[in-house]
């Protein structure tokens, strides 16, 4: 039976339909790419989450066992709750020059022009393979592609280059900073509040240690690196919680605080130095008046920030066949670190611009599917010499 060819947009539409928000399974869209892929002989290797709810999936056309490029998506999108859509976000909507729909920019898109390239690259007689990367859960911190990438060099053959579909505009990214976040509890001790210098108000120290962030923050923006917008890491306290009455010492506060760190920011010594204050200067105050006080310092989540070798084959190879000769650096994060560190070269090249992404009626040019579409071809053509 003769495969079936579709679209590059007939297969966003059917990408779109799969509402793979993080919380949620992604096996229907990895069965439809399996089944897809099963249609044109290429065989697929999943990854599943120990429970089965969910899978990366690795698949190669051309050589088997040989190194090769990777094109690397992830699967899961955002949700769209709260937010106001004029349409159905998990139905395409063609507005003529666009489409809309949850993840036509983050990162169907890119999945819907690899797929469509598929039967061509098949027919062609390609010496290095191109390899099929997809995984789950990048939106809650890069979770399914380590376990995929932990199979590389056994079950799984280990890419030379693997190019990561982000929305770029079809630019080049070779850097991009990393988020690190971490999770603070505050104990103290409960008493009335009529008596309140016989307990340890936790949320008093939550606002301490804050004040220290802010102070570690504006160190941060002394570090700078041109390249990135805004220049600096960025350290930003996202959530906090604590108390339980109006007439109660609060007994215990939580705070998370992210850094989205450049690839030479020391997240360490922001550790370091947040732990000291904890140390030396909280917790001998707190412990004065409850000795079972404590601070608790936990990270909670790493993405490397990414740096390609800027001797790298790979990036030389992506704007030769753009026709471009600058690279840029983002302040979003991507796998592209997960990918490099095992060994693989990596970059960011993909259609849409990232300021659609996340967004309600989120949407991507018509024109950066062709101008990906046309990329891809041209790869195609260098993996047959």
């Amino acid at each position: 039976m003769k495969p079936p060819v579709y679209s590059t947009l007939e297969l966003l539409e059917r990408l779109v339909a799969f509402d793979t928000t993080s919380h949620k399974s992604n096996l229907p869209l990895i069965r439809f790419v399996e089944d897809y892929l099963a249609q044109n002989r290429i065989a697929s290797h999943l990854v599943p989450t120990p429970d089965g709810t969910k899978a990366s999936l690795f698949a190669t056309i051309g050589p088997a066992g040989v190194p090769g490029v990777a094109l690397s998506a992830h699967t899961d999108v955002v949700p769209v709750d709260g937010q106001t859509w004029t349409t159905d976000p998990f139905r395409l909507a063609d507005l003529g020059d666009r489409v809309v729909g949850r993840g036509t920019t983050d990162m169907k898109g890119f999945l819907a022009c690899v797929l469509a390239m598929v039967p061509e690259f098949t027919a062609r007689k390609l010496k290095t393979p191109i390899h099929l990367a997809l995984s789950y859960d990048e939106e809650i911190g890069c979770v399914g592609v380590r376990p995929m990438i932990s199979e590389f060099g056994s079950r799984l053959v280990k890419p030379r280059m693997v190019i990561v579909g982000e929305p770029t505009s079809m630019m080049v990214v070779d850097a991009h900073k990393g988020p690190v976040r971490w999770h603070v509890e505050i104990k103290g001790r409960a008493t009335h509040s009529s008596m309140a210098q016989l307990g340890v108000n936790a949320i008093t120290y939550a606002g301490r240690l804050i004040g220290e962030l802010e102070r570690i923050e504006a160190r941060l923006k002394t570090e700078t690196d041109e390249r990135f917008d805004p220049p600096y890491a960025t350290l930003q306290v996202t959530r906090i919680e604590g108390g339980t009455a109006s007439n109660i010492v609060p007994v215990s506060a939580w705070l998370g605080f992210e850094v989205r760190a450049l690839p030479r920011t020391d997240t360490r010594r922001i550790l370091r130095e947040l732990q000291t204050f904890a140390d030396t200067v909280c917790l001998p105050q707190m412990r004065e008046v409850a000795l079972e006080a404590e601070i608790t310092i936990t990270q909670t989540n790493s993405v490397a920030p990414f740096r390609a070798d800027p001797d790298s084959e790979l990036s030389a190879l992506v704007l030769k066949l753009l026709g471009q000769n600058e690279t840029f650096a983002a302040s979003y994060a991507t796998e592209a670190g997960f990918f490099q560190g095992a060994g693989s070269a990596a970059i960011i090249c993909g259609p849409g611009d990232i300021a659609q992404a996340h967004t309600a009626d989120e949407w991507v040019a018509k024109a950066q599917l062709e101008a990906c579409s046309a990329f891809l071809a041209r790869l195609a053509d260098w993996c047959e010499t």
